[in-house]
């Protein structure tokens, strides 16, 4: 079945999802996509009851995938603190933005080079997507 995502909270890990004009629930473990949901996601679902089981994506299916973030956002983001990996948090790759932080203190601010570099990525658009694949603004 398909539906969108109306609510979800991290914290406990549930949400609530319409489909065919009917509400569900539905818990983290059912959720089958590589990134975590968000509200107002297209999704394919089977119902089970008032549950929602086996969750997935499928907007990029469904319609071509909008632009939502800011390349330039980003590449300043990038540029200024960029030995945060705000940048990367900001287009939605958490890891990648945790592993930032992390090198710049390991290597007591050498780090800060890598936000650089990819400032000059993102201006120059080899960095063009988002964490769930959509093009940037």
């Amino acid at each position: 079945m398909i539906g969108h995502i109306e609510s979800y909270d991290p914290d406990s890990q549930t949400g609530v999802l319409i489909g065919e004009e009917k509400s569900y629930t539905f818990h983290l473990d059912d959720w089958v996509a590589q990134v975590p949901p968000d509200p107002g996601d297209d999704i394919n679902f089977e119902a089970d009851g008032t549950i929602a089981r086996k969750i997935n994506l499928v907007g990029a299916y469904l319609a071509p995938p909008k632009a939502v973030k800011y390349k330039y956002v980003a590449a300043v983001l990038a540029l200024f603190l960029g030995f945060t990996g705000l940048h990367r948090f900001y287009l939605g790759f958490y890891k990648l933005g945790f592993a930032q932080l992390a090198v710049t203190v390991a290597t007591v601010g050498y780090g800060a080079l890598w936000g650089f570099l990819e400032a000059v990525l993102l201006f120059a658009g080899h960095i063009n997507k988002d964490a769930k694949g959509r093009p940037l603004k």
